[in-house]
């Protein structure tokens, strides 16, 4: 016999409606409650119905909330597509999707528009953020208040988020160590240039990097790391006030966005001899790529990880949240001049 949420109430003490907020995950339930409930309704072997949920699903609208970084515009407009995609497959069921930008990379910042969307009555959140305790701790909230939570393009763990959809960074560094070994004649001295020391991802990257530098017994230096902003004129002046401090450079590493701003300084200050290790496939590294100056560029499918976070959210929402959902992970994708498109 199907376990309803009547006899979920029964054998938890309490009402129906309780246990119905609990397992359709609407905010109102004292947090130890909801975890009873969850473990109860486990235990009785409860299995929501799904055809009456998306029948459900039909009746209310559902409107998801993407919160993104305002830099990095390039990327993330092949992100937002993805999303846009999965908003209208998803349209016949009420799905909507409202994007929200982050200005900066403070985290002050990041925290005021999480707050935001805990106050805006949104049934799910992607959301591409910093990793720091104070907003790992914001999206918590989000969650304890039964708003699900995806991280999408880099990962905020350790914050009760469903699950990450994204590239696995530190596997793109090491792609990146290799193809620098095969690319690099002699020592490497190195110029870190990442997007936010906050940035998982970013970290993950230069982690990666140096790993599979490492591994391959390739003799670097690192000159320094620095913090861009992932904005091309930061970028720009940075790459321009170190290659002329430091002429040995011959390896800048681009650990999030700004490749145009340090191609811009090499060739005003002829440097073409610098390996730049960039990744993505915006319209600046295709036209870098093209004329020579980059030698390659490694791809993480962007517009597929828009798609899956949004597709994620919804699954999860079907399934009650009584399924487990694992982390989708996109393929790090090495493009040289041949095979990268126009």
């Amino acid at each position: 016999m199907n376990v309803t949420i009547k006899d979920i109430a029964a054998a938890a003490g309490i009402s129906r409606g309780t246990v119905d907020r609990v397992l359709h995950n609407r905010s109102g339930v004292n947090p130890e409650v909801a975890k009873r409930v969850r473990e109860i309704a486990d235990k009785m072997g409860f299995v929501p119905n799904k055809a009456g949920k998306i029948l459900a699903a039909r009746k209310q609208k559902i409107t998801f909330a993407y919160l993104l970084p305002s830099s990095a515009k390039p990327f993330f407009d092949e992100v937002l597509k993805g999303v846009a995609r999965a908003e209208k497959e998803l349209s016949d069921y009420g799905v909507t999707v409202d994007t929200h930008f982050f200005k900066d990379f403070k985290t002050e910042t990041h925290i005021k528009e999480i707050n935001k969307i805990a106050e805006s009555g949104y049934t799910g959140l992607c959301i591409t953020s910093l990793d720091t305790p104070e907003v790992q701790l914001a999206v918590h909230k989000l969650v304890e208040n039964g708003i699900p939570v995806v991280s999408v393009n880099t990962d905020v763990p350790d914050s009760g988020r469903i699950c990450y959809v994204g590239t696995d960074y530190l596997r793109a560094g090491k792609t990146a160590a290799g193809m620098a070994n095969f690319t690099t004649d002699g020592n490497l001295n190195i110029l870190f240039i990442t997007g936010s020391y906050n940035i998982r991802g970013h970290k993950e990257r230069i982690k990666g990097f140096t790993e599979g530098l490492d591994s391959r017994s390739v003799k670097y230096t690192v000159i320094d790391t620095i913090e861009a902003q992932d904005d091309d004129e930061c970028s720009y002046q940075k790459s321009v006030e170190y290659l002329t401090k430091n002429p040995d450079i011959n390896c800048i590493f681009i650990a999030g966005s700004g490749c145009a701003g340090v191609c811009r300084a090499m060739n005003e200050l002829n440097r073409k001899d610098v390996n730049v290790i960039a990744f993505d496939e915006v319209p600046a590294i295709k036209e870098y790529m093209h004329s020579g100056l980059l030698k390659f560029t490694i791809g993480q499918e962007p517009e597929l990880q828009g798609y899956m976070g949004i597709q994620r959210l919804f699954s999860w929402l079907m399934e009650e949240g009584k399924r487990t959902s694992s982390d989708y992970i996109t393929q790090t994708i090495i493009k040289i001049q041949e095979n990268i498109a126009e």
